[in-house]
């Protein structure tokens, strides 16, 4: 624990898994490797997962704390209800890492490190991806990426949808209780960009990411993509409410 002016650095790492039974205990083992506590969000698994779970938890009660959803509700409702449990629980940072693997979790030190200074900072990785990347799938990424620009006047936010990310939980719960946020896939690139507009610091941290072949992916193609144009819509038009105190603080930089 560390203490900056107000703020004590407490921080753990949030784990939403919804059906990862295969490859969710091998990046818990290499989270807890790092000495930092866990925060797992069973977002209505299967009993496979579930069950692995419960067995982790039960390994390792004094580092992990699970949640539960009775039903799947999304990746970014487990995010939400983790960094509730996580704030409520005393912890002041949350780091946000995936369940299946493609996140490089020898960098959570470096995240952790870029948080102790910078405590009031979201800590937000952008992939430097390997030959595993879909090729769709990263093109689709960069759609997303200039929707975000336009919609904060700025290239702050270099990746909008990495799930390798660390929050200030003050921030980021104020930001929950006051505002209804995406639920689903659209959760990443909704919670930065009003975070951004809360004039809340981004800093971008390189991090390497790696699709498994074995992956599960749990993005549906028109259900998601039909939600995150959703999305992008309603922060087009509360950018343009936004303009005059965005081009303020881009004057001031």
């Amino acid at each position: 624990m560390f203490t900056f002016g107000r703020i004590v650095f407490k921080p753990c790492v949030l784990i939403p898994v919804y059906n990862h039974e295969h490859a969710v205990g091998n990046v818990i083992k290499h989270v807890l490797a790092h000495n930092v506590p866990c925060v797992l969000v069973d977002d209505g698994s299967n009993m496979a997962c579930a069950s692995v779970l419960e067995k982790l938890a039960a390994q390792h009660s004094s580092q992990i704390m699970l949640a539960r959803h009775a039903r799947n509700e999304g990746k970014g409702a487990a995010v939400m209800t983790g960094m509730q449990q996580a704030f409520s629980a005393g912890f002041s940072h949350a780091l946000q890492i995936d369940a299946d693997g493609q996140h490089d979790t020898d960098d959570i030190p470096r995240f952790m490190e870029m948080a102790r200074a910078h405590p009031e900072a979201v800590v937000a990785g952008y992939p430097i991806y390997d030959g595993s990347v879909p090729q769709l799938r990263l093109y689709g990424r960069y759609l997303t990426h200039a929707w975000a620009w336009i919609n904060t006047l700025s290239f702050t936010i270099r990746d909008s949808m990495c799930g390798f990310r660390l929050y200030p939980l003050n921030s980021a719960v104020a930001l929950i209780k006051r505002h209804p946020l995406e639920k689903r896939m659209a959760f990443d690139t909704d919670i930065i960009v009003r975070l951004y507009w809360e004039e809340t610091p981004i800093i971008n941290l390189p991090t390497k990411v790696h699709y498994p072949q074995d992956g599960v992916s749990h993005f549906q193609m028109l259900r998601d993509n039909v939600q995150i144009s959703g999305m992008h819509a309603r922060l087009f038009f509360g950018m343009l409410r936004r303009i005059p105190k965005l081009l303020r603080r881009k004057r001031k930089r």
